[in-house]
């Protein structure tokens, strides 16, 4: 079959050679137009918070920790975070190494899941567990993980109860159910059979005798605001200090 035949200018033109125009026509256009724009794209840069050192899951993010670097803005998560203020003073939700794009998803408001709280301790302070003797004792199970409590230990032989000035304030880490269930994972509703608090070693003495000779009640003192939970744990710390070789706890 012959190709049909055009006239362009009264001269005539294969179909052929009329699309063979046409792509050179659209290649140049590529190249010249479309190509420098996506060049220009891809060649665009921004200012985003990178990490210059390693943070552990449940570790504060300080700025010492990141870095304000310029890279390709080609490929980045539309979610990558470029300003340090969103990022000082959150806590890692994971593992964080050095070089890392910082994301929402990787960053937590809080360090109050059990396993947050457990992963930080650096030696300075310790976790243990007490015995929730029955529903009353234990705050009729409303205890939240952060809160600050005083421990009224009752003794039955005596019969009396009183506030170790030790254990006035102290942070709770999480309540746990008979089946190893953690309340910021507890989904059933089960009653919690222990609580797991943040003490310092001597704290954790007196409490491992209390849990074996007498019965633990947990009032609430604080529930909300970090900063001013932290001072309540500032508190107890500064009367540790002064008094570290006080006996005397009725």
């Amino acid at each position: 079959m012959k190709a049909k035949k055009v006239k362009v200018s009264g001269k005539p033109f294969s179909s052929r050679t009329v699309i063979g125009i046409v792509c050179i026509v659209l290649a140049f256009a590529i190249t010249f137009g479309v190509a420098p724009l996506v060049n220009r794209f891809t060649d665009r840069k921004v200012d985003i918070v990178r990490l210059k050192s390693d943070v552990g899951r449940g570790q504060i993010i300080t700025a010492n920790d990141i870095e304000i670097v310029n890279v390709g803005a080609h490929n980045l998560p539309s979610s990558v975070i470029k300003d340090s203020k969103t990022v000082v003073g959150k806590y890692a939700a994971t593992d964080l190494y050095a070089g890392d794009y910082l994301l929402p998803t990787k960053l937590s408001e809080n360090n109050k899941s059990a396993d947050d709280v457990l992963l930080s301790l650096n030696g300075e302070k310790m976790a243990i567990s007490v015995n929730i003797e029955d529903f009353a004792t234990g705050l009729s199970d409303k205890l939240e993980n952060g809160d600050i409590v005083s421990l009224i230990v009752y003794d039955d032989e005596e019969e009396k109860s009183f506030i170790p000035e030790k254990l006035k304030y102290v942070r709770v880490i999480t309540t746990t159910t008979s089946d190893g269930i953690d309340k910021d994972e507890n989904t059933e509703g089960e009653n919690a059979a222990t609580v797991t608090l943040l003490v310092r070693p001597e704290q954790a003495e007196l409490l491992a005798q209390y849990n074996n000779d007498t019965t633990i009640h947990f009032a609430l003192v604080y529930r909300g605001d970090d900063e001013k939970a932290d001072e309540y744990i500032r508190m107890q710390d500064e009367y540790l200090a002064a008094h570290p070789n006080d006996t005397e706890e009725s």
